[in-house]
């Protein structure tokens, strides 16, 4: 009776070894700025064209930033009302999907 008293015990206590507890630590957030082409330009450098083709695709969007890249291709951060986009134009006012 000792040797099966004797062997529960190590049985559970070995068993106690693998209980460890987690140490829970906080979330590494990575955040990677992603260079796209684009650089900042002001609004009245936009072309005429692009601006037009704006006005006639969204009749009251506000023009809040511009960006262009070395091929003059235009990046528009708009706004219609409380809805925010962004939408790419040529050079000439067509429209480029992305």
């Amino acid at each position: 009776m000792k040797k099966v008293i004797l062997s529960a015990a190590i049985v559970l206590g070995s068993l106690s070894i693998y209980a460890a507890t987690l140490t829970v630590t906080e979330p590494v957030i990575k955040v990677a700025i992603v260079q796209d082409g684009y650089t900042e330009i002001s609004g009245d450098t936009v072309p005429v064209a692009v601006k037009t083709a704006l006005q006639k695709a969204y009749p009251d969007v506000k023009l809040d930033k511009a960006y262009v890249n070395e091929k003059k291709e235009y990046k528009l951060e708009i706004s219609v009302g409380d809805q925010k986009a962004t939408v790419y134009s040529d050079v000439n006012g067509n429209w480029i999907k992305i």
